[in-house]
């Protein structure tokens, strides 16, 4: 099932922060996730946003509304649950 990826505000300036490399590499893994959900998404329990996906050591914070991905937060795995 195929996906729409939207991006909140919050969630481009994260991508914007990070170094080209690294931005490449993030938004590569969301176009793949957006396919099926494949990659590492995992369900988070009492957290929302509902969803992450592993990149590295960047965390995708997002939900599935209809068929569309919304994406909240990009941020390092130590920064990203506080």
């Amino acid at each position: 099932m195929k996906y729409g990826v939207q991006f909140k505000p919050r969630a481009v300036k994260d991508i914007e922060k990070l170094p080209s490399r690294v931005q490449t590499n993030i938004i590569k893994n969301i176009e793949v996730m957006s396919d099926d959900l494949s990659g590492d998404v995992k369900r988070l329990t009492n957290f929302t946003p509902e969803y992450r996906l592993r990149v590295g050591d960047y965390r995708v914070l997002f939900e599935i509304e209809n068929k569309s991905i919304i994406v909240y937060r990009v941020r390092h795995r130590r920064e990203v649950y506080r």
